[in-house]
């Protein structure tokens, strides 16, 4: 398959949707671990709010190792390519380019950024799903495993204000990420050596706002999709609730 100018295979429709299946998968699982552990509140017997940011990272460094960076790292070598013309590209596709990169820079080439990676998605889980069900609590006195399902509009609003805690807390990691995955060893030295020596360069070289460059256009995307995926999920979360759980109302 070869790379038409402008049409990117991994870019979000792909990618986003795959994240999302994957990190509902883990969160899912992650969840169910934790309720079972010392991380259960001993009163109440549901996930204890040190539990919940213990899901939620251990959910976003899973999907960061398994699928979220060799992903972008494919993403982010096509997308330097973006109008070039056909004959100057380095990549021909999605399957040429993970084939180059192994050649050249060895398997863990995929794996380029991915201490940026795992800290991103790891923050970035366990504030969305923790203020998530802050604003669940807050607005419409929603607590988990009480059988009540909300309203998608009501999911959208809580979702929405979830997903902007995500792109602040993780700017620094998502800049540093892009940058060291960017970065190909066929083009001589590395600039950076790895996720520290990035961020001390960045901030030494670029000033320390350069560490959130990107945030607008993130707080533009990430929290409209935040909303439409809580949509969705809370009513599938509300039927298992209500099917499965035994002290749920029928």
């Amino acid at each position: 398959m070869l790379l038409k100018p402008g049409f990117n295979w991994t870019g979000p429709v792909h990618t986003r949707g795959l994240y999302t299946a994957v990190r509902l998968l883990f969160i899912t699982k992650v969840y169910g671990l934790c309720g079972k552990t010392a991380f259960k509140d001993s009163e109440t017997g549901k996930l204890s709010p040190q539990g919940r940011v213990m899901a939620g990272f251990g959910a976003g460094v899973l999907e960061a190792f398994v699928i979220v960076t060799p992903f972008e790292v494919v993403k982010i070598r096509l997308q330097q390519q973006r109008g070039l013309s056909p004959e100057l590209l380095r990549y021909k596709g999605p399957i040429h380019c993970a084939r180059l990169i192994v050649r050249e820079e060895g398997i863990l080439g995929l794996w380029a950024g991915a201490a940026p990676t795992v800290m991103r998605n790891g923050t970035n889980q366990a504030a969305m799903f923790t203020a998530k069900n802050a604003f669940d609590t807050m607005l419409w006195k929603k607590h988990e495993g009480d059988g009540q399902v909300l309203q998608p509009w009501q999911s959208m609003i809580s979702g929405f204000l979830a997903g902007t805690a995500g792109p602040i807390c993780t700017g620094p990691f998502d800049v540093v990420k892009t940058r060291l995955m960017a970065q190909s060893k066929s083009g001589g030295e590395l600039k950076y050596r790895g996720m520290f020596h990035a961020i001390s360069t960045i901030y030494t070289e670029e000033g320390l706002r350069a560490l959130w460059k990107g945030l607008i256009p993130r707080l533009m995307r990430i929290p409209p999709g935040q909303a439409i995926m809580w949509a969705v999920a809370d009513q599938i979360i509300g039927f298992y609730e209500k099917t499965y759980l035994t002290n749920a109302p029928l």
